[in-house]
């Protein structure tokens, strides 16, 4: 069994920076190796409007979407989705004073990229 080095950001949603409160809403996990991006997320509404009543929980999974076509390298990403998906990555783990904020990059190692997001989607969100 091949063991591929893998990185990923956890996806927090931010909808008030000055009560420096967040909801872990996704993670996206990067293997150079394996040339594989991806993202998985789940947005909890009640979760999100208990930290701020007035959230566009809408808007959050457009901005979930957006870093989808990234991830995907497609037009949903815009421009930072025609880059090479090494560079997609630095895009989506750089800090950001958006609604919705990486996390600290993490690594491991795994030999299937798709079920380890599936294991940290399960194990960090919801």
């Amino acid at each position: 069994m091949t063991r591929l080095a893998y990185q990923y950001v956890v996806l927090r949603c931010v909808p008030r920076v000055d009560r420096e409160e967040f909801l872990n809403v996704g993670v996206v996990v990067y293997c150079q190796a394996a040339d594989y991006l991806d993202v998985a997320w789940q947005v909890d509404a009640g979760r999100l409007r208990a930290l701020d009543p007035r959230i566009d929980v809408d808007q959050v999974r457009d901005a979930l979407r957006f870093v989808e076509g990234v991830c995907a390298g497609d037009d949903r990403g815009g421009a930072a989705g025609a880059h090479p998906i090494g560079q997609r990555f630095g895009f989506l783990k750089a800090p950001k004073s958006t609604v919705i904020q990486p996390g600290p990059v993490h690594g491991g190692v795994t030999s299937d990229p798709a079920a380890q997001l599936a294991h940290l989607l399960g194990c960090l969100v919801g």
